[in-house]
Order: C-alpha cells, then structure tokens, then sequence
C-alpha cells in the first residue's frame, strides 16, 4: 500500500495534516489534486513549501498520469483533494484503489446552499452526491478534523440528502 491516508479536506495542508495526523499514519509524502492550486505558481509553491514532507501538487490529469507511480513506490503517501467530488472522481470514476477503505473527511467550510454535517463541515448536494458514491463503492466516509474530533461516519448523515 502506497497510499496510506484519503483525506477531503478544503484547507488542503495545514496544521491538522503536518502535526496531527502525519504522527499518527505512515506519511512519507503528501500528494494534492487540484487543478485551480496545481495552475497557481504562488499557490503551488505555498502548499509545497507548507510541510517538511515531499509534497506535489498535481492537476488531476497530472494525477491520472502519474498515479500508477505512487501505486508502485514503497513510500506511504497522504493523498488529498480540496472536495469531495474530485476524490470520488479519482477512487470511482477512475478506478483508483489505494487499498484502504476509509475517506476522512476534514474542514469542508459553509458555503450558500450547505447542509451542516458538523464542526466546520458542511456539504452542497453535489457533494453528498460524491459521498454517497464513494459511500455505495464499499468506502467508509469519516468525518473528522483530528481522530479524536469526530462527527462519525456518513450513515449518521446520509438521510440529511435523501439517501436510504
């Protein structure tokens, strides 16, 4: 297993990733999809910079390019996407299997239109139309900021958007 960790997390690297969970799980590298950060030199090399890991920022047809790489490497990588649309994207649409079953979902911030789910966390319907996806894949949705800050798992939630 390449990738040790699946994490939507709109902030994308900060404090939570670089001093919490990088102790916790295997982290040798942190990997970003995100077309808008991976097109922005000063976003790019903002998000690069943010961490005393290696850290790559790739659009996600860089990703789609590259990721039978991370598969292959013997290095434990963080793989994270700022919404949830794009890491339903990468693990259903394009067939990604990591090995793991879990997607934590982290900060997601209010937005017009969003549902609270919890603590800075909320979702549009497209949203949890992606969750449910993923949901329906055989992944476990945890909502989570840090381990010990959870909001539970996405069948609390799921009738909140109409899902059985």
């Amino acid at each position: 297993m390449s990738v040790s960790f699946l994490r939507v997390d709109d902030r994308v690297i900060h404090g939570l990733i670089t001093t919490k969970w990088s102790k916790e799980l295997p982290c040798d590298g942190i990997i970003v999809v995100n077309d808008k950060i991976a097109n922005n030199p000063i976003l790019k090399a903002t998000y690069v910079g943010a961490t005393d890991y290696p850290t790559y920022v790739w659009t996600m047809e860089e990703w789609k390019e590259k990721n039978h790489k991370v598969l292959e490497s013997k290095k434990k990588y963080f793989l994270i996407t700022k919404e949830p649309i794009l890491m339903s994207e990468i693990l259903i649409d394009n067939h990604f299997n990591s090995g793991l079953d879990q997607v934590v979902i982290g900060p997601v911030n209010e937005r017009p239109g969003t549902t609270k789910i919890g603590k800075n966390q909320y979702l549009t319907r497209e949203e949890a139309e992606a969750i449910e996806k993923m949901h329906q894949g055989g992944y476990k949705i945890w909502f989570a900021l840090i381990r010990e800050d959870s909001e539970g798992y996405w069948d609390k939630y799921r009738s909140l958007f109409g899902f059985r």
